[in-house]
């Protein structure tokens, strides 16, 4: 079963195929992206992508223009074969590469009926907590303290999070962060696939508003004890994921692959494209801007 997994760093051939693994992307996604020409033309990163890619046969170039893994190399697992690792993160901030870190993470694994906190734990930032963040999370400098670094957490997290699909409600926030604190604590890059919650409702659900977590949470009446702090949103995100995955099944799904067409698919003509924020402000509870 494929799941998410640690390595260590790898050639540039090797990052564009990681981050295939989440789903097909454009020559420009990639070029600016991953290989870090952020400036870069289109026709440009049309030429890199063919030098790169072209001859691999791991990789294929898709129909609307994208390149995508081909399935032998990408797998695709039932649903019901698979294990979720719903994260969470409180946080100092929103740089995962810069000077922010993970105050707070919980990590609840999803597997059919199956809800369970596999690791729960505050983390030592070694830094201050700005007050705003304190006033959100209620995680304070006093609580983390005596709180373990992520250095010393991360063999648990990782275990984890150890052959199971990472999923988060804006999981790119999510996996931002543990992907940076794991190549700083261990020089791994973290790898396989993964959901995100927020774009999956937004191309499931009908009739809300907005996909932050506090509307999705009361939309299908979902309680959070625990708002603002790791388990609590962990847990919710876990019951969410588990109704957007029987969405996904009225239309069809039934391998992980499925899902992840789904969550890539374009929006409805003239709808605005909106994100939810995580900590810092967590405005998945405000509305929501525009990308």
């Amino acid at each position: 079963m494929i799941g998410t997994s640690a390595h260590p760093q790898s050639t540039l051939v090797d990052r564009v195929l990681q981050s295939l693994r989440t789903g097909p992307a454009s020559a420009t996604l990639l070029c600016h992206g991953v290989v870090g020409l952020p400036g870069a033309s289109a026709a440009i990163c049309e030429r890199v992508a063919i030098a790169l890619l072209g001859a691999d046969p791991r990789v294929r170039r898709l129909g609307d223009g994208r390149w995508g893994l081909v399935p032998e190399v990408q797998g695709s697992p039932l649903l019901d074969d698979c294990a979720f690792a719903v994260v969470d993160v409180e946080t100092t901030g929103m740089r995962a590469a810069g000077s922010d870190r993970i105050t707070e993470i919980a990590v609840v694994v999803v597997q059919g009926g199956r809800r369970e906190v596999m690791f729960e734990s505050l983390v030592n930032p070694g830094r201050p907590i700005p007050p705003m963040v304190c006033g959100i999370t209620g995680i304070t400098d006093d609580m983390v303290r005596e709180a373990p670094t992520f250095f010393a957490v991360a063999d648990q997290v990782l275990s984890a999070l150890a052959g199971r699909v990472f999923v988060a409600h804006n999981a790119r926030f999510d996996w931002g962060f543990v992907s940076a604190e794991l190549r700083r604590a261990r020089d791994l890059a973290l790898d396989g696939p993964r959901l995100c919650t927020v774009r999956l409702a937004r191309r499931l659900v009908r009739g809300v508003r907005s996909c932050g977590l506090d509307s999705l949470t009361h939309f299908f009446g979902l309680e959070n004890g625990a708002r603002h702090r790791a388990a609590g949103d962990a847990l919710v995100t876990a019951e969410l994921l588990a109704r957007l995955l029987r969405l996904a099944r009225e239309e069809g799904a039934r391998t992980l692959q499925d899902i992840t067409a789904i969550e890539s698919r374009r929006k409805a003509a003239g709808r605005r494209a909106r994100r939810a924020f995580p900590t810092e402000p967590r405005a998945d509870s405000s509305p929501e801007t525009r990308l």
